[in-house]
């Protein structure tokens, strides 16, 4: 471990001018002291670097030091490799590290200019893949499920859900990152389906190992088995009058809002209907509350019922 920050340590000195201790500790996620011994070897094993003391001092490399580049990569900076623009998601799998070590070996393997340009876009561009006031969940088993998958090793997990804890022997195929949540697309028996990491109780990885189907592609699985999802949340579908400012808070529902609003026609008043896939009349009744007074039930008859009812509701209990 230490043998590889000593050289991620000597490439960051190669692409950066100059860089102080309390940098390269908060990049190593080690101490200020541990930085020091680390530059005293690099010194020792005849690396030209040198301090510069005082206000905006720190270490560098002697010009011209080193004209090869070190660029060879390790097992897991290998596995990191795609998450290489996500370093929560790396942390969380356990390949932070990994991951900070892959990027500055790969930038040191670009020329000057390119290089350059590759440092000011990572300081000034952030990928963040939570929305707003949401946190990421907690998932301690990631990281021996990641394990699991990469090495095709069958699992035996508890699996928490709303109908209960469930205990399945699985093999796993793949992980998939949304909304800031992880998912494990596993197979058991003849059914393949999606377990949220943060509902697995326990976990434990055996020796028996399983042949990966040849057939199976993790992205168009997940693609195809969302639009399987959303079919069956929302069977039946709604008849809305909305008005602009209503198909604008509509839309921001989500995918199939937004969809429905897009295919709408609008009329001479401004007024368009919406055909709204829904899950229920409860639920349906609910958003058209919400949207009030810019949208207005159209069908079926129970929603309509159902929207005046709870109106009529609403209007009492808030009188006067």
């Amino acid at each position: 471990m230490r043998a590889s920050r000593l050289l991620s340590i000597l490439i960051l000195l190669q692409l950066r001018p100059q860089v102080t201790a309390p940098a390269l500790a908060r990049e190593f996620e080690v101490s200020v002291r541990t930085i020091l011994r680390d530059i005293d070897e690099l010194s020792a094993a005849g690396v030209p670097v040198y301090a510069e003391r005082g206000r905006g001092g720190g270490f560098r490399l002697r010009e011209g030091a080193f004209a090869t580049r070190l660029n060879g990569l390790l097992g897991d900076e290998a596995q990191a490799l795609p998450l290489l623009g996500l370093p929560g998601a790396a942390s969380e799998l356990g390949l932070g590290s990994a991951s900070q070590r892959l990027r500055v070996k790969l930038q040191s393997a670009l020329p000057g200019d390119t290089a350059a340009l590759a440092g000011r876009l990572q300081a000034r561009l952030h990928v963040d893949p939570l929305d707003w006031y949401q946190g990421g969940e907690p998932a301690a088993h990631l990281p021996a499920l990641a394990q699991a998958v990469l090495e095709c090793r069958v699992v035996e997990l508890v699996y928490l859900s709303w109908k209960g804890e469930r205990r399945w022997r699985a093999q796993p195929l793949g992980l998939v990152l949304k909304g800031g949540a992880w998912y494990a697309v596993v197979r058991s028996g003849a059914r393949t389906m999606t377990l949220k990491v943060a509902n697995v109780q326990s976990l434990a990885v055996g020796g028996e190992t399983f042949e990966r189907p040849d057939d199976f592609e993790l992205a168009t699985w997940w693609q195809a088995s969302l639009q399987r999802f959303e079919r069956e949340l929302r069977p039946a579908v709604a008849t809305l009058q909305l008005t602009a400012e209503g198909r604008r808070r509509l839309a921001e529902q989500g995918r199939y809002a937004a969809q429905a609003v897009a295919a709408a026609a609008v009329d001479a008043q401004g007024l368009a209907r919406v055909r709204l896939p829904i899950e229920s009349v409860a639920q349906a009744a609910r958003l058209v509350l919400s949207l009030a007074p810019e949208a207005r039930a159209l069908e079926p008859p129970e929603l309509r019922s159902q929207v005046a009812a709870w109106a009529a509701r609403l209007a009492r209990q808030h009188k006067a």
